[in-house]
């Protein structure tokens, strides 16, 4: 019978608690410590994260050497996902604040990824992504944010900045002309599609398999900067 069994944990910085690496069976599952029990991610239902990078980085791959963004590495299945569907002269910057998760994805659980942190067009940055945000005007063609559980699914309240009209608006800076935002939901939020379209956003919502083409769905915007 298959049961949790914890691997390692990685203090959050500035007082946010703690994430636990477990191995369950085959798979890894990452969850908060002392919270309620529910998983954060695993390594067997990735297919909402892969569809992140997907849609984005192809319709922006054909642009010279396009770079490109990603806020949280999570278990490395966007990272590994936006690398697939980029060319040999992309750059893929990762921005992760929690040094332990990087550990994890130099080591056992990034092999389930296929080590994407190791390709040479990925570098990842020790660092909130919004401080990334803040300081790298008009530097990608495209923004890929999975951080918590999405908009109205936070478990820290010190993440509710980047989902803000302050943090959309500094999306829209960082961003190159027709540049494009993707941002993962646990869930679907009307009230975040509007305030997309308030910060100069033309924005899609899709509604994506956790796993395969059944079961739970998780929800990704796609918006296009205007101007």
């Amino acid at each position: 019978m298959k049961r949790f069994v914890l691997i390692d944990t990685a203090e959050i910085p500035d007082g946010g608690g703690a994430l636990c690496l477990f191995e369950y069976g085959d798979d890894f599952v990452i969850k908060i410590q002392g919270g309620n029990g529910n998983q954060l991610m695993n390594t067997r239902t990735h297919g909402s994260e892969d569809a992140l990078a997907e849609i984005p980085c192809r319709k922006i791959a054909q642009r010279p050497q396009p770079r490109v963004l990603i806020g949280g590495l999570g278990m490395g299945f966007t990272l590994a996902s936006a690398l697939r569907h980029l060319g040999d002269d992309a750059e893929v910057h990762v921005a992760e604040l929690v040094p332990g998760v990087i550990n994890w994805n130099r080591g056992p659980l990034g092999a389930k990824s296929g080590m994407p942190i190791n390709d040479p067009r990925t570098r990842v940055l020790r660092s909130d992504v919004a401080e990334v945000l803040k300081s790298e005007p008009q530097r990608y063609d495209a923004i890929m944010l999975d951080v918590d559980n999405g908009p109205e699914g936070l478990t820290r309240k010190s993440n509710s900045w980047l989902y803000s009209s302050a943090g959309l608006d500094a999306c829209a800076r960082a961003l190159r002309p027709k540049g494009l935002l993707a941002v993962w939901s646990a869930s679907a939020d009307q009230a975040f599609s509007q305030r997309l379209a308030r910060s100069g956003f033309l924005a899609e919502e899709i509604q994506v398999f956790a796993h395969g083409n059944r079961g739970t769905r998780h929800t990704i915007w796609i918006a296009e900067r205007r101007g």
